[in-house]
């Protein structure tokens, strides 16, 4: 993650997060933290990553959930160079 987004107050943010306890709970705070275009934006992100890990083509996910390519490529380079976000929680996910 960038440098200039560690403060207090996004500290803050995540701890609140992490506090989260059940699924009712996060759509209670990502409903009111976020329009409902930044959380679909956010849900195609993370199935894009999903399915680029499974080791689909650009073309297919493209087709599948209707990202763009520049969407996807900026998924996948988050996933080849970025802080281990995806992996992180995919591999828990993955393992359960």
């Amino acid at each position: 993650m960038q440098n200039n987004l560690h403060d207090e107050h996004m500290d803050q943010l995540f701890e609140a997060i992490l506090r989260l306890k059940t699924l009712d709970d996060c759509y209670a705070l990502f409903g009111d933290l976020c329009t409902a275009n930044e959380l679909l934006s956010m849900k195609q992100r993370f199935w894009v990553a999903s399915l680029l890990r499974q080791g689909n083509i650009y073309s297919d996910i493209v087709e599948i959930t209707g990202a763009s390519t520049a969407t996807i490529s900026r998924v996948n380079r988050c996933l080849q160079y970025g802080d281990g976000g995806y992996a992180r929680v995919m591999e828990d996910e993955e393992n359960a």
